[in-house]
């Protein structure tokens, strides 16, 4: 057995046709990708950690002066990597996104503030900073955000789907969400690339804010394929909301599990039919209840 093993993991050229087969660049999808270079996730979602704990808790000054420059010159590196808008350099672009740290740093300060006072299970903003998913969501979707703002795709898209696979929380980079934003327990909550989020909304788990079709797919890339919800509305867990045209007016309460694919007017109040419930006696013999629904 011992013997065998070894012969396998010798080098020899048992596995030739494999590794000819595995090396060759030709025009299937996955040799396209990868015959035309790829960027190390792990790398970028080491940046992303950095970056997102540069923001949320570093407040030393001494630390920052040689945090900041290295957390630039790391981004430099790797858009070096990844395409980028006709003319831009990623030194540029890599100063651009520093200099919105500050701003960043604001919006989701703001972001735990409507935790905190959404949540009466919170005790502090503490808690509320190094527990709970939907900061550690919204603090790289912020950060990809600008990213994705100064026209970078593949690495805002890396670091969403890291966010996403840690938390149940998908926000695509290019959807543009207010302030003082909120999304309780979120695990299962959808926010698509061409959705506008207003200011003061709250979402529960969940929730869908996604495209009514992806039919005709080339023809809907760059264009609105998702919701609108304005200012201080509140959407209940499992709610689903669709469509570019669909817009949820100021104020409004989506509850839960309702269907929504046109838009509705502000100060609205959206329920799903309550369930009918049919309560009858068990029967004295123990047998299973033969239900007529």
């Amino acid at each position: 057995m011992a013997a065998d093993s070894r012969d396998l993991r010798s080098g020899d050229d048992s596995f030739a046709e494999t590794v000819e087969a595995l090396s060759q660049c030709e025009d299937d999808a996955l040799s396209q990708a990868a015959c035309g270079g790829l960027l190390d996730p792990h790398e970028a979602i080491e940046w992303a950690g950095r970056a997102t704990r540069l923001v949320l808790y570093q407040r030393d000054r001494s630390a920052l002066r040689s945090e900041v420059p290295a957390l630039a010159g790391r981004l430099v590196v790797l858009l070096g990597q990844v395409p980028l808008p006709q003319g831009e350099r990623p030194d540029a672009l890599a100063r651009g996104l520093v200099e919105r740290l500050p701003a960043v740093r604001n919006a989701l300060s703001e972001d735990v503030e409507a935790a905190y006072s959404g949540d009466p299970a919170s005790r502090s903003f503490a808690e509320v900073v190094v527990a709970y998913p939907s900061i550690r969501a919204l603090a790289i979707f912020r950060l990809a955000h600008e990213l994705y703002a100064l026209g970078v795709r593949l690495l805002p898209r890396i670091m969403t789907e890291y966010a996403h696979d840690q938390t149940g929380i998908d926000i695509h980079p290019g959807a543009t969400i207010g302030r003082h934003f909120f999304i309780d327990h979120g695990t299962g909550s959808v926010i698509g690339e061409t959705a506008e989020v207003g200011d003061r909304v709250r979402l529960y788990q969940g929730v869908t804010i996604g495209a009514a079709s992806v039919r005709d797919v080339d023809e809907l890339r760059g264009h609105k394929r998702h919701p609108t919800i304005e200012d201080d509305v509140t959407i209940y867990p499992g709610a689903t909301i669709l469509g570019g045209n669909t817009v949820i007016g100021r104020g409004s309460v989506i509850g839960g599990n309702v269907w929504v694919t046109e838009s509705v007017p502000p100060g609205s109040r959206v329920i799903a039919e309550p369930p009918r419930n049919s309560v009858r006696p068990n029967p004295d013999d123990g047998s299973q209840l033969e239900w007529d629904l």
